[in-house]
């Protein structure tokens, strides 16, 4: 079974604790009106194609640099490629490395639990908590990944939750305390990490040829940041 993969880091500081070797998978089902890659939506767009033995070569020759992190897959969207997920895992765990998935929680099926099961750290992002709301940024429904969170809960597996907040979209009040409140009801949540909306991707819409939506939308202020934290830490 091959992976296609768009790219790789092989120091990644942000995607779980530690110095992780971070593979970005090919292939989304989502089609969030602020990504900043669009360039993993497409299945059949990857730069590389190789099995979960190839890839762990990669890792295996920084070991020595994360193993006090460890590897994290993200994507795209990893879960669709369940079968090389699940081999890449089994070779971490037999070398003793923390695994972590970066994910949006649309499937959970028996393969994906199978992954779950080896992976250590769960990141996985909530993009709104309204369903309409969620819909219109992403192009999918929220209940899956509603779902996929009570899952995790279920079987106690640790989770950092992340956030975009982009201004008009998702930053109203009221809709930071509802999407505050629903995960302050989950035991397993660690971390929350509100990451500020960026036009870094900009330039990836416009050689795909893609309508960009949001070319007019500024990155949230530090007030703006601030206030959402705020709120987050008054649900603990």
């Amino acid at each position: 079974m091959k992976g296609n993969i768009h790219s790789f880091e092989s120091f990644g500081t942000k995607d779980g604790p530690g110095i992780r070797f971070v593979f970005f998978m090919q292939g989304c089902p989502l089609r969030c009106l602020y990504c900043h890659n669009p360039d993993t939506w497409n299945m059949n767009d990857k730069a590389y194609e190789m099995t979960a033995e190839e890839a762990f070569e990669g890792v295996s020759k920084v070991k020595n640099f994360i193993k006090s992190g460890g590897i994290t897959v993200s994507g795209g969207e990893p879960l669709l490629q369940p079968d090389f997920v699940l081999e890449l895992f089994k070779l971490c765990k037999a070398d003793g490395l923390h695994t972590a998935i970066d994910t949006s929680g649309y499937i959970l099926n028996e393969k994906v639990k199978s992954v779950l099961d080896l992976t250590d750290l769960v990141l996985l992002d909530i993009k709104h908590i309204n369903p309409t709301k969620y819909e219109s940024l992403t192009a999918r429904p929220l209940e899956p990944t509603k779902y996929f969170m009570q899952y995790l809960s279920e079987m106690k597996k640790p989770v950092w939750l992340r956030y975009v907040l982009v201004p008009q979209f998702t930053d109203e009040e009221q809709d930071l305390h509802d999407w505050a409140k629903y995960v302050s009801l989950f035991p397993n949540v660690e971390r929350v990490d509100i990451l500020p909306f960026h036009q870094m991707g900009i330039h990836k819409w416009e050689q795909m040829g893609q309508d960009y939506k949001l070319a007019d939308i500024q990155p949230p202020s530090n007030s703006d940041i601030l206030k959402a934290e705020n709120i987050f830490k008054s649900y603990g």
